[in-house]
């Protein structure tokens, strides 16, 4: 059986914003941080679809930058640090904000985001822009004196800066070579925003390779093209990615060259992930706070060099986000309206949803044992309640590729439907070859 979906309808940039947000809450996809309590800003949960699909799209990550490469290898450092790192690394003097305050309804704002005109009132009258510090700081032991002060670490890439002379000591590795780290970081962000995109608490996915100076340019160019690569393999269309090369004045202080990875999201265009040439700056800051060499010598040229660094970062919550609406779509199936979410089979919250024809008893021990035989491969979902069609369209609603339909048939042929979410194509399967097949249709993704 072979029912193509009709023809779509693709909702405007502000009605798509509003869908999927709300799709995220009904789905279970995403919820508000202490919602019981009315919420805490700028924090949110990751409910059992959204815990999926975020670490699918760590998952995809760390597949390319880390497990698919001989020259990288992976870590994962400490989230506190104590304040020498954040001095040597120039958070502690540059990691600001310009801060302003209305004048007239006394909301703060972050004077390069807001034009001229209060979000809020509309007025036009603020305060005098101050410098306001990111940091998220704290005290580590029992007494909160200046000796007891640590930070909770703004990105991920200082551990990989710091844990440099551990790697070369402990691996095999030389320049050119990669250290990636995914995990939390931490921005007293002035005015959270869009969802998941800014908020004070996120996922970063990190990649600091070092390289012989000389190569540097090089490099930069080359993973500005893996990056960008990443995202079109795993299903963002074209015409919502671009490159945008910093301007001079744009520039970080550490950093000679800086292009990000912008999608195009409701509110037009944004970072996704940033490119950076670090230079030396990194390694030597710390080397010289430190008194110790973080520096690489080869033996084939007897040469002692810093290595220079290129930094893929991207953030793995606004990514995620990212995905979510490049793949919503409406369309029609038979005369009928539905929401589908086109994610890559790879990044799916379920890659395969389990559909029992019907709850009689005489199926649930088939179904289980196909159900069983499936998760050891794939993340599945278990779906008995409602009509067959209800079913599909919720599975459709949140990604689900593949369907699996085990129907009184099943019981005599040991075969069993298998549905594509994009086509709505049904075709019969053995159930001895259904891992198998499955498989196939994943790695032709």
């Amino acid at each position: 059986m072979h029912a193509m979906a009709d023809e779509e309808v693709s909702p405007d940039a502000s009605d798509l914003m509003e869908k999927v947000v709300g799709l995220c809450k009904r789905r279970g996809l995403i919820f508000q941080s202490a919602e019981i309590y009315g919420g805490f800003r700028s924090t949110y949960d990751y409910g059992p679809l959204g815990v999926n699909l975020l670490r699918n799209v760590k998952n995809a990550w760390w597949m390319s930058m880390v497990q698919c490469r001989d020259d990288v290898v992976g870590l994962d450092a400490a989230i506190l640090s104590p304040p020498a790192v954040w001095a040597a690394s120039g958070h502690l003097a540059t990691f600001t904000d310009p801060l302003v305050d209305c004048m007239k309804c006394h909301q703060r704002w972050r004077e390069d985001k807001i034009d001229g005109v209060c979000p809020s009132c509309g007025s036009r009258e603020f305060t005098e822009a101050r410098a306001f510090n990111l940091m998220f700081k704290t005290h580590a032991g029992p007494l909160e004196d200046e000796g007891a002060v640590a930070y909770l670490r703004p990105e991920t890439a200082q551990g990989m800066f710091t844990n440099f002379a551990n790697v070369l000591q402990t691996t095999r590795m030389k320049p050119p070579f990669g250290i990636a780290q995914v995990g939390k970081s931490f921005r007293n962000e002035i005015t959270p925003q869009n969802f998941v995109f800014r908020t004070r608490e996120f996922e970063q996915m990190e990649m600091e390779y070092f390289v012989p100076p000389a190569e540097a340019a090089t490099w930069f160019d080359y993973w500005l093209a893996q990056r960008f690569q990443w995202y079109l393999d795993l299903g963002i269309p074209e015409d919502r990615l671009r490159l945008r090369h910093h301007e001079t004045s744009e520039l970080s202080h550490y950093s000679s060259a800086t292009a990000d990875v912008e999608f195009l999201f409701p509110w037009g265009w944004d970072e996704l992930e940033g490119v950076a040439n670090r230079g030396e700056f990194d390694l030597q800051a710390h080397a010289a706070a430190s008194g110790e060499k973080l520096e690489y010598y080869d033996q084939s040229t007897n040469e002692r060099y810093v290595p220079h660094v290129i930094e893929p970062a991207a953030g793995a919550t606004r990514t995620m986000m990212a995905f979510l609406l490049a793949a919503y779509h409406e369309d029609e199936v038979g005369g009928e309206a539905r929401t589908v979410l086109r994610l890559h089979p790879r990044l799916a919250p379920y890659q395969v949803g389990v559909l029992p024809l019907s709850k009689k008893d005489t199926l649930e021990p088939l179904a289980r044992e196909v159900l069983t035989s499936l998760q050891p491969h794939f993340l599945c979902d278990y779906d008995t309640t409602q009509s067959i069609g209800k079913r599909y369209r919720r599975q459709d609603e949140v990604g689900t590729p593949w369907c699996v339909t085990v129907d009184f048939d099943s019981l005599e042929d040991r075969a069993v439907t298998v549905r594509d979410r994009d086509t709505t194509e049904q075709v019969r399967v053995p159930i001895d070859s259904l891992v198998a097949e499955l498989r196939r249709r994943l790695d032709a993704s």
